[in-house]
């Protein structure tokens, strides 16, 4: 396994997948994963992974749960849950496009064989609105994000659990798609994903510990002081691209769906806590 592990840290180093983790299967590509990230933090429980830097940052967790006690989040679940409760003007609720509630965040990313695509739950909301002759909401940030907030909560604990239908190689293809996508480089700092939150995870950049990604789906949304405010995941990604100087794609294109479904599988058997709140 060691070798294995030493070829995942070349490839995150340069920018692109080695052939031997590119021929592997989903499944071998999420051990070696784990396997490195418990090797490259050895003290971390991987179930602590979920609180992203402030699993291997002492002094930020501190500060981090001194923030938890009032959470900037609350008044977005709160929004969020309002949302959820009220009608759209055919009298219909969310509740008629998801009947099981609203903890429902760990069905999602899933393969939609139908629409042969991945789906995520801003689309499936998205998808709700419009099938009741409603507005579509933006993906990076605002309504949005405080309906996934309240949905995030409802889902505290559920454990991720993304599927790869082996009966429908396109499932297959969006997977590789994003592994790709977080493995290469891009921008004109020729940065990938890995890069950062694989290769350099732990490290200083200026005065930021590079969080490793391990984990990286489970909490979000997310408020960051950065913003002042809730942003999605997609928003994120869209923000990474810009950092290094890479045009950036659209919140739930086909390309972070894709990324989303990679990261989403990467981190199966973790527990969802969003939202959260980061720097």
């Amino acid at each position: 396994m060691n070798k294995t592990i030493a070829t995942i840290t070349a490839a995150c180093i340069g920018g692109l997948l080695a052939t031997p983790l590119a021929a592997s299967t989903p499944e071998e590509d999420r051990e070696v994963w784990n396997d490195y990230f418990q090797q490259r933090f050895p003290q971390v429980e991987r179930s602590d992974f979920v609180n992203g830097v402030y699993a291997i940052d002492p002094v930020g967790r501190e500060n981090w749960e001194a923030i938890e006690e009032f959470p900037p989040y609350e008044t977005s679940i709160s929004n969020g849950e309002e949302m959820w409760n009220t009608p759209f003007a055919n009298g219909k609720t969310y509740k008629d496009c998801f009947p099981d509630g609203p903890a429902i965040e760990g069905k999602y990313p899933y393969w939609d064989k139908d629409k042969g695509m991945v789906m995520t739950l801003p689309l499936a909301i998205n998808e709700c609105r419009e099938a009741n002759g409603e507005e579509p909401l933006k993906y990076a940030k605002g309504p949005i994000a405080d309906l996934l907030s309240y949905i995030a909560y409802q889902s505290r604990g559920q454990v991720i659990d993304v599927k790869i239908p082996a009966d429908d190689p396109r499932a297959l293809e969006a997977y590789e798609k994003g592994k790709h996508f977080f493995f290469a480089r891009r921008g004109q700092l020729n940065f990938s994903c890995a890069n950062c939150h694989v290769g350099n995870s732990g490290n200083r950049l200026r005065t930021e510990i590079l969080s490793p990604a391990l984990g990286h789906t489970t909490h979000f949304p997310v408020y960051r002081s950065k913003w002042g405010e809730m942003g999605t995941l997609h928003r994120r990604y869209e923000g990474c691209n810009k950092q290094v100087r890479a045009k950036p794609f659209e919140p739930q294109s086909e390309e972070y769906r894709d990324l989303e479904y990679f990261m989403s599988y990467m981190n199966n058997g973790l527990e969802l806590n969003g939202p959260g709140a980061r720097k």
